[in-house]
């Protein structure tokens, strides 16, 4: 009656354990487990799925380790065991048990790509190898194919990144992070057309974030969409509305597509959140206030693209040109002219060089008229 008394409590204790764990009450479950007594197998990994949810991993490895040496054959709580191990930092112990594990299992890919992610982990160099091991496994491993996939991006080896991404997607057509991979790859090799679906079905999946609309809208910029770039760009400033590269670009989408107001507020915006040189910014503003005939303004912002960069040749010109469109003062225009042509008459863009050094002369032609 006793050992049948014993085996009930057990039971229900067990029971409530299981119950508390449920309900995420780690740390009642383990008082009601350690009530059990003697504790066992059982008990003992509990504790330790208790113990490591209830962020003690310490305790949780000890009892993990209880449990093996009761029973070594226990794959599946050494594979947990192994993982927690890792997780507290344990490196070089999480690859002495994955190796065993893999001599033991040769045929279990998953082994093969533990070791992989605990190599990486190391900075061992021989991680993709078992990467590549755990492919030829299970020619459909989705975390060694991403880990084989990013590697290749990283070093532009687009064709064989395309190769690993499309050989998991066949597989799993939903896995965000080969999608990402495999848009990113036509982004590179400039295939903006191959890669705008990837990034849709992304934003379809729920995986949308700045980098995937940035990426967007850069797409739809070069294909010459400009209205669903700008619509994607301020999809982006949704996620980070202090994003300077972001405001830069939309500032000269808006100008493309006429919208000048937009595009000075954008491009005003990225001025004052960049930190760093900002010619480019200062330079696009005053192309806007130059189309939309706000000459004052735009020589302003030439003159403060070339006090960041003084030898922003463009801006150097179309400094000139809003002198000239402004000014007065001919002979002050004609040495805005000068002062371009003489910097850059041997470097220089012919075009410009040519259209200033005909300006030159017209405007010393009508001094000289006028003088007469």
């Amino acid at each position: 009656m006793l050992v049948a008394f014993k085996a009930e409590a057990q039971t229900s204790a067990l029971a409530v354990s299981d119950s508390l764990y449920a309900v995420g009450e780690y740390a009642g479950a383990i008082n009601k487990l350690q009530e059990i007594d003697p504790q066992t197998e059982k008990t003992y990994l509990k504790l330790a799925k208790n113990y490591a949810a209830n962020r003690q991993p310490e305790i949780a490895l000890e009892n993990y380790k209880k449990v093996l040496s009761k029973n070594p054959d226990r794959v599946l709580t050494a594979v947990d065991y192994g993982e927690l191990l890792v997780k507290t930092g344990k490196l070089n112990s999480a690859d002495s048990l994955f190796k065993i594990l893999a001599e033991k299992y040769p045929k279990n890919a998953n082994f093969k790509f533990q070791q992989g992610l605990i190599k990486e982990k190391l900075k061992d160099s021989t991680a993709l190898g078992y990467f590549m091991h755990t492919m030829i496994l299970d020619t459909t491993h989705q975390g060694a194919l991403y880990k084989l996939a990013k590697d290749k991006l990283r070093n532009r080896q687009y064709t064989m990144a395309e190769h690993y991404s499309k050989q998991g997607l066949r597989a799993n057509a939903n896995n965000a992070s080969l999608l990402s991979i495999l848009a990113q790859t036509y982004s590179f090799l400039k295939l903006y057309k191959e890669a705008i679906p990837h990034y849709e079905k992304l934003i379809q999946l729920g995986e949308d974030t700045e980098f995937i609309y940035n990426k967007l809208g850069f797409a739809y910029y070069r294909l010459g969409d400009y209205k669903k770039a700008v619509k994607m760009y301020n999809e982006a400033l949704n996620f980070e509305d202090r994003n300077s590269a972001t405001h830069y670009t939309l500032g000269k989408l808006y100008a493309l597509i006429g919208d000048l107001d937009k595009s000075e507020t954008h491009l005003l915006m990225s001025i004052l959140i960049k930190k760093q040189p900002v010619d480019a910014e200062f330079f696009s503003l005053g192309l806007t206030y130059k189309m939309q005939e706000k000459h004052k303004s735009a020589l302003e912002y030439f003159n403060k693209a070339l006090e960041e960069n003084p030898d922003h040749e463009r801006a150097l010109y179309e400094r000139a040109v809003a002198a000239d469109n402004y000014m007065a003062d001919d002979e002050t225009v004609i040495g805005y002219y000068q002062m371009y042509f003489d910097k850059y008459e041997s470097i220089g863009n012919d075009g410009m060089l040519y259209r200033a050094k005909t300006r030159i002369s017209d405007l010393k032609q009508k001094i000289h008229l006028a003088e007469n």
